[in-house]
């Protein structure tokens, strides 16, 4: 998307223009989907978060002063949605949901053995996030699934950026642990990438 298109865009929304509102929405749509998709674990509490952020945004546009760029703005409010959502569902519940989904693999036509074992490994990450704490998981999804920096994440969470580093390594160490601990993965890269996700940016 040309960002000069993004900015005519967000002068219309926030002058109320809901069509080019509609533009913003579907440019961003399935990066927020994909985010809420790993931060909460019921699909339709996903969609719940990425309905809510929107509509933050919209009602947010007004007083948006292009601080920060629009897309770290939002993915701090599609953060908030979700942790928002994940605390009403704790307190409901007063225990951790079961991880009941494995996000499609990429397309190369692997063998049946390599699809099974790459759906095995994704579910074992999926899993292992879940049991991250918070604010780990939610650094560790930001950098190597959404491939924000750590400047980006820091300002989409309200953290410093060393704080963000810190979170990263300490959650890739425990995810790294986890899948270990259950068999997954004799050798998980503890930096760099999440094999059965998009890679982070160096």
């Amino acid at each position: 998307m040309a960002e000069s298109m993004e900015e005519v865009w967000l002068a219309q929304a926030k002058s109320g223009d809901q069509e080019a509102f509609g533009c913003l929405v579907r440019a961003y749509e399935k990066r927020v989907f994909a985010l809420t998709r790993r931060l909460c674990v019921d699909p339709s509490d996903a969609e719940e978060a990425a309905q809510d952020a929107f509509l933050a945004v919209w009602q947010g546009l007004p007083a948006f002063r292009g601080e920060a760029r629009f897309s770290t703005w939002l993915y701090r409010l599609t953060v908030n949605a979700c942790t928002d959502i994940l605390r009403r569902r704790q307190r409901r519940s007063g225990r951790d949901e079961p991880l009941d989904r494995a996000e499609a693999l990429p397309d190369r036509a692997p063998s049946p053995q390599e699809a099974a074992e790459r759906k095995e490994l994704r579910s074992a990450i999926e899993a292992g996030l879940r049991q991250l704490p918070e604010e780990y998981r939610t650094a560790l999804v930001l950098r190597e699934i959404q491939q924000l920096s750590y400047e980006e994440i820091a300002q989409a969470t309200g953290a410093k950026s060393g704080t963000i580093k810190s979170r990263i390594s300490r959650g890739r160490g425990l995810l790294r642990k986890f899948l270990q601990e259950h068999g997954n993965l004799s050798d998980f890269p503890a930096s760099n990438r999440i094999e059965a996700g998009k890679g982070g940016r160096g």
